[in-house]
């Protein structure tokens, strides 16, 4: 292991596990429960179409955008994580139980992060006004993750980053299509 990747394994076993030693990690896990699973995906789909079907003006760009996007996203998100194949902190940690069964073995990149951040991004684009409730959003997904004893703090920065030049490469390529 490299010295930078010892670095951030350092770093991230301390934040993780101060994180979840705050003395309301119990409730926190509750609200975040909620909040990660806004990022489980339905809700980005519903509220596409629903913009391409009632927003003329940039509803249906928005989803094409979207569509593009998340096209760029998810074969990332796992060629990346089977590639690093990098363990969770709840099978890492012997005296740790995660509030939640992942999905999934691997922690990096945060998939939940990376599709948050792919969504707000393109959403921004389109709907400008709303650039920081849909970034902060998606950061409260990202820590959510965290919360639930499943991902790493840069599981979800590698998401983000993901998801945001996901999201940047659909843009670019919807407007290249005439």
């Amino acid at each position: 292991m490299s010295s930078l990747q010892q670095k951030i394994t350092q770093f991230d076993t301390i934040a993780f596990h101060w994180c979840l030693s705050r003395g309301r990690a119990p409730e926190l896990a509750a609200l975040s429960r909620w909040v990660s699973r806004i990022g489980d995906g339905i809700l980005y789909v519903l509220l596409g179409a629903l913009l391409a079907l009632f927003e003329p003006e940039d509803g249906g760009r928005f989803l094409q955008a979207g569509l593009l996007a998340f096209g760029i996203e998810l074969p990332s998100y796992l060629v990346l994580k089977n590639l690093i194949r990098r363990d969770r902190p709840c099978d890492r940690f012997e005296d740790f139980a995660a509030y939640i069964q992942p999905s999934d073995r691997f922690s990096f990149p945060s998939g939940h992060a990376a599709a948050a951040f792919t969504f707000a991004a393109v959403m921004a684009t389109y709907y400008p006004s709303l650039l920081l409730p849909l970034y902060m959003l998606a950061g409260l997904i990202g820590a959510a993750r965290v919360m639930l004893g499943v991902h790493y703090p840069s599981d979800i920065l590698a998401g983000a980053m993901l998801g945001i030049c996901s999201a940047q490469l659909g843009i670019l390529s919807l407007s290249l299509i005439p």
